[in-house]
């Protein structure tokens, strides 16, 4: 047979098929037809959106940055541990008067320097004199002077007061009484008397000299031997020279009492001979600004170690 002459379903079952299948997709839902997707487009790469842009952190507040619990890193020159190289500031109002030995007029003036005036303890002795030299003729009186100079700018950097004896290299005197009511007027904090020695050729090195008496009595003897302390390690740490190899004992500390300045000083007062100009190493420190410069250093380091807190 041919499909014109199949005979046609019967129309009342189809009607009643149609209406089981309607029943059915009210019941749980029938997808439409399948749509199906050209093949072009169903490959075709989907349109870039754009990637959004992740929200910047906010910065911390001052004085809030978090805690990460790491210590912070030391700086190369510190290692952790290390006690600070900074010294305390020291206290306002302190008075230091430098005394540079002898004077640039001296030899000219041996009327005056050779005067005898009260060196303490009963003594008399000659205001003042020449000084020492090396063996090239450089004097101890412009060691002493330019040192002085040295110390002061380095002092005064701190907001130290500093007094020097003498204004200048080209005086005469004071004699060494002057010189140590210098000190005791202006109730320093510290004297110190500024010095280079004429020793044999073959002793080197410096030493410190306190007062053999108590002239201040108790406390400021304390006070002086604690000065004389702190000068000697800083000197001995820093100047390039080594404790004085012709003073008895080798340990760079002398007392004495034929020192006017030392004897009739009422106020904390050391003397420190900082090398021997007749040595000719000693002698190449001391003629070299550089030498003198290291010298200062350890001078004005040892003042402020006596006179700081701690």
């Amino acid at each position: 047979m041919t499909g014109r002459d199949r005979p046609p379903a019967p129309a009342a079952a189809l009607a009643r098929l149609g209406l089981v299948v309607a029943a059915l997709c009210l019941l749980v839902g029938c997808a439409g037809p399948a749509t199906r997707v050209p093949q072009a487009v169903a490959q075709a790469p989907p349109t870039p959106t754009a990637t959004p842009t992740p929200p910047i952190p906010a910065r911390p507040a001052a004085g809030t940055r978090p805690v990460t619990g790491a210590p912070r890193r030391a700086s190369p020159s510190q290692p952790p541990g290390a006690p600070s190289s900074v010294r305390p500031a020291p206290p306002p109002g302190l008075v230091v008067v430098l005394d540079p030995g002898h004077n640039g007029g001296n030899a000219d003036h041996p009327e005056i320097i050779n005067k005898p005036v009260d060196a303490g303890l009963g003594q008399r002795k000659a205001c003042n004199t020449v000084g020492a030299e090396t063996v090239d003729g450089y004097p101890e009186h412009a060691f002493n002077f330019d040192v002085a100079l040295r110390v002061e700018r380095l002092l005064t950097g701190h907001g130290v007061t500093v007094l020097l004896t003498r204004p200048d290299d080209t005086g005469v005197g004071p004699c060494v009484d002057v010189r140590a009511e210098f000190g005791n007027s202006r109730e320093a904090d510290a004297v110190i008397s500024i010095h280079a020695d004429g020793a044999p050729p073959s002793g080197t090195g410096f030493h410190v000299i306190e007062a053999a008496g108590a002239p201040g009595g108790a406390a400021v003897a304390a006070a002086t031997q604690h000065l004389a302390l702190r000068v000697r390690a800083a000197m001995l740490a820093e100047s390039g020279f080594g404790y004085a190899t012709y003073v008895a004992g080798g340990g760079g500390l002398d007392h004495r009492s034929d020192l006017g300045g030392l004897n009739l000083a009422t106020r904390p007062s050391i003397m420190v001979e900082c090398g021997n100009m007749r040595n000719p190493a000693d002698a190449a420190r001391m003629t070299s600004p550089a030498g003198r410069q290291r010298v200062a250093t350890a001078l004005a380091d040892g003042i402020l170690a006596a006179l700081s807190p701690g």
